[in-house]
Parts: C-alpha cells; structure tokens; sequence
C-alpha cells in the first residue's frame, strides 16, 4: 500500500518524519522514520533521511510493505533478553541452544522468530529469514549480538564488520595450559574437505581470519581466555583453538578428548562489543557478564 503528500505552504521546513506523524497519526514516529530509513519513503523521486526538511510542492511517497514483511516468519513466544535498544538498533544476550535464524531444523524457534513475536521493526536487507541480522553467533554460543532495526543502520554496521573496526571479545575455556600470556592466530578459514559440516585452516584456498588471545586464568588442565576477533569467519575462534591444539572445552565439532568437564556445547560466551552508533556517531562499548552456565564449570574447577 502506497500514500503520497504534497507540501503546501504553511507545513514546509518541518522534518519529515514529524511532516508524516502528523499526517499518520495511527504510526509511531519511530515507525515513520524506520520507514524513511529503510528507503521505503521518497521525495521527488529520491530517497533522503528522516532530518530532511521538507519544502514546498514537495511530492512525498510512502511506501507501507514494511508493515507486512514478517507475516510469513511464525512468531516466537521466547523471552528476550535485550541490553540495549534505541530507534536504530538493539543488543541482544542470547542464551546458549537458541538458533539465530530459520535454517534446516528450526524454522520456528529462532531468535529472528521471538524478534518477530517482540513486534519489533528490523532491517530487511539480508531477506525475510534473517531481517535484522547483520552478524551471527552459533547456536551453542552465548553473550551479545547487535540486531539492526532499519536498513541505515544495517549498512552503516555491516561496513565496520567489513572495515574490521567493530570490536567483539570472547569469553572460552580451552582444553590445556596455554603458556604464552597473549598471542595472534593468523590462519587462513575455509570448509573442510573431509567433513563438510565443519569449518578447517585452509593455508591454500581458505578467507583471512585472524584471532587476538590473551590469558585470563590458568588452571590444572585449562585456560580461560579472552578472544578479540579482527575478522569474523565461521567457528573462528573453533577453527582456530583447535588449530594450535587448545579446543574450546565441550565442542562436539573440533577437537578431541576436550568434554570430559561438559559435553553440552562449547563453552563461548561473546561478552563485549565496541562499535560506531549508526546516529550518534559516537563509540559505544556494550558488555554483559558470563552466563550462569559458564560460571558453573568455573566454580567446579576452583
């Protein structure tokens, strides 16, 4: 459903997102401008931001698909826990066992579904079943994922997770006494020619990945880490754990012998993220504690 405006005279130099309030007062503003933001609203033609002050004669087109694009996504009735939120975007910390996005086994039990359940307003530039999604983190992994709310947003993200400058930390207990107190793992990451379902070092073929590391805590048979990623493969921090024969401690996928003090699902818990507002401008750090699952097999081996 499309509706168009024409300025007259005695409504120019109002921005318009506040122009398009007055005129729908059945939508929010933020709705308004996520749909301005979105590129789903147009003045003469061209697509401008929710600041632009509009003139007279201006030729206004609103596009409303945004209101029915996550009717085919099955709402998911799933608490979430929300760290942050504002008009543009919002920091989730998602529990271990809960999938990002519809995809082969869940398709209606996903973090995108409960968003959909939430009502919330998401980007839709990656497609239907991942609308909001700009970064993913596994299944079995915990802490913060950043969800964009509008198409700006979603860009502006996406370039600092391209340009490398977002900057997100890992929690993980690895397998073995790491002796160095920091290192770089720089090794190439690419799908494993044996087995498919995995992730492998691919010095040949494989995309750049590179994984900062220092040493938190050195126990008898483990360490506790904290991993900055530079880059932001699949199972990268797995992949490379494995890789210098240190896996992350209850991952089924990678390593060996490395579940004898859980079994159910790597221990990885994304607790920090520093990042460029997508309005502000300004650097924010968000973080969040480890989850209560980690913290138990902490305690047990003090």
């Amino acid at each position: 459903m499309t509706k168009e405006y024409v300025v007259v005279q005695n409504e120019e130099t109002l921005r318009i997102d506040k122009f398009l309030s007055l005129k729908e007062t059945k939508c929010s503003r933020v709705f308004l401008s996520n749909l301005i933001k979105n590129e789903h609203v147009s003045v003469n033609g061209k697509i401008v931001s929710p600041s632009y002050k509009i003139k007279n004669n201006d030729h206004i087109i609103i596009d409303f698909i945004e209101e029915e694009h996550n009717e085919d996504i099955k709402p998911y009735d799933f608490k979430l826990d929300i760290v942050y939120e504002d008009d543009d975007i919002l920091v989730i910390n998602k529990p271990k066992g809960l999938v990002v996005h519809p995809g082969d086994g869940h398709h209606d039990d996903t973090l995108v579904n409960a968003l959909v359940f939430a009502h919330k307003e998401l980007s839709d530039i990656n497609g239907l079943e991942r609308i909001g999604i700009v970064h993913r983190i596994d299944k079995d992994t915990s802490g913060l994922l950043l969800i964009c709310k509008n198409n700006y947003a979603h860009n502006f993200i996406a370039k600092q997770l391209q340009d490398h400058t977002m900057h997100r930390e890992y929690f993980a207990l690895v397998l073995g006494t790491i002796i160095e107190d920091s290192g770089k793992i720089i090794a190439p990451i690419g799908r494993s020619k044996v087995n498919r379902i995995k992730m492998a070092v691919d010095i040949e073929n494989g995309r750049s990945a590179i994984t900062h590391f220092k040493v938190l805590k050195r126990y008898e048979k483990y360490t506790l880490i904290d991993c900055t990623l530079e880059t932001g493969r699949t199972h990268q921090i797995r992949v490379h754990m494995d890789y210098i024969h240190h896996p992350v401690v209850g991952d089924q996928l990678y390593g060996s012998n490395n579940c004898g003090i859980y079994n159910n699902g790597q221990l990885l818990h994304a607790h920090s993220l520093t990042f460029i507002h997508p309005t502000t401008k300004k650097e924010m750090t968000i973080e969040c504690p480890l989850s209560t699952y980690f913290e138990e097999v902490l305690a047990k081996l003090k």
